[in-house]
């Protein structure tokens, strides 16, 4: 697991390759990057399923209730067949946009 910091945003990457140990490390750590937008990076992971993104929705439901975001970025997957409360991006530029507008709905009460 590699974390990098980024003003507001901390991008996690998954680097064991293996979904459930990491998502079981970043559930441990949760309390550490409560208090900022989360990027899930697991761009780099080629065999992921739905179900796998699933894993992360209990995470996903507990950070946007806490008004921040939590965003997965995946390389090559369907993103028509992923559930709508989670947000799942394509690169790491599209994620930090999309946190930047969310930024700014928040800012304005939306």
């Amino acid at each position: 697991m590699k974390v990098d910091q980024k003003g507001h945003t901390v991008i996690i990457k998954n680097t064991q390759g293996d979904v459930n140990s990491f998502l079981e490390k970043v559930t441990k750590q949760f309390k550490t990057f409560e208090k900022q937008n989360i990027i899930i990076d697991l761009s780099s992971d080629a065999d992921l399923s739905e179900n796998d993104l699933k894993l992360f929705l209990p995470l996903s439901k507990q950070h946007k209730k806490a008004k921040k975001s939590f965003l997965i970025v995946v390389s090559e997957l369907d993103f028509n067949a992923v559930s709508d409360k989670l947000t799942v991006v394509p690169s790491l530029l599209e994620a930090n946009d999309i946190i930047e507008m969310e930024e700014i709905e928040r800012d304005l009460g939306f």
